[in-house]
């Protein structure tokens, strides 16, 4: 199971939406957190709007600091803050670009909240191949075939 933490600048709108996205569909294979560089002090209402679009509650997630985040703790931090991330971070670290929503209209929220669905599910899909490889016996019995 890989722990992966989406950071952006607010926690407030793009991670909150990767962390719910991630949580749906990627509990088999990933536990999740996410934080900001600068947190807002609540999630975006919009950010639960679209979400709640697409039927996935996130009201009870909540802006977070990196600085109070056990960064070690993760295997892999998907930054979509748009800023390289300061010193050696012992951990995998991704950049996705994403744009970031905040005071932008509720299309602009939907835009974004499709495409980071659409990254998150490509995660999850990679996470999931990974796991099949890496299973006790993932191999056995798929490459052999008897002849007669």
């Amino acid at each position: 199971m890989k722990r992966v933490l989406f950071l952006c600048i607010g926690n407030s709108c793009r991670s909150q939406m990767a962390e719910g996205f991630a949580r749906t569909y990627g509990g088999d294979v990933m536990e999740v957190g996410s934080a900001g560089l600068s947190p807002a002090g609540i999630v975006q209402p919009l950010t639960q709007e679209v979400m709640n679009q697409k039927n996935i509650n996130i009201e009870d997630q909540f802006p977070k600091d990196l600085g109070s985040v056990n960064v070690a703790s993760y295997d892999l931090i998907i930054n979509m803050s748009g800023v390289k991330l300061p010193g050696r971070i012992p951990i995998e670290v991704r950049d996705w670009k994403v744009e970031d929503p905040i005071g932008r209209a509720e299309e602009v929220y939907v835009t974004v909240r499709d495409q980071i669905e659409g990254m998150v599910m490509q995660l999850i899909l990679e996470l999931r191949r990974e796991a099949r490889r890496s299973a006790p016996g993932a191999s056995v019995g798929r490459t052999s075939r008897r002849m007669r």
